[in-house]
């Protein structure tokens, strides 16, 4: 291999790569957490009020889970990534990420999506 004086700080971007990967992975996944957790809190101050429980308490619930989920995956993603990449800069055939890219937009924005509709059908129905 010749010496190329960009090694290090090429190694060096593809971690500040993988802890940004880490950083969304852990706020999704407290993101999803205090949104699960939310919704078993209002179920639970409802009851202790006697009200009758929220419409929809069990979606809220699996939207957080889902969240969770997203964010370990995120994760996962994000430390293969970094694998493929160290491995691409020491052998100098790097390629960019088009599929986990395209992926993980595709997956933020239906997720977003689906919970705008579900706040847009609360508002109708609640």
């Amino acid at each position: 291999m010749t010496e190329n004086p960009n090694h290090a700080r090429d190694h060096l971007a593809n971690e500040r790569t993988f802890l940004a990967w880490l950083r969304t992975g852990v706020a999704t996944i407290v993101f999803g957490f205090a949104v699960g957790r939310f919704s078993i809190a209002l179920q639970e101050i409802l009851q202790l009020e006697g009200k009758a429980a929220a419409p929809t308490p069990g979606l809220t619930a699996w939207l957080g889970m889902v969240a969770i989920v997203a964010g370990v995956l995120a994760i996962l993603a994000g430390h293969m990534r970094y694998h493929q990449t160290r491995t691409q800069i020491d052998s100098g055939t790097f390629k960019p990420p088009r599929l986990t890219i395209d992926v993980a937009a595709l997956l933020l924005a239906a997720f977003g999506l689906v919970l705008a509709g579900y706040l847009a059908w609360i508002k109708l129905h609640g």
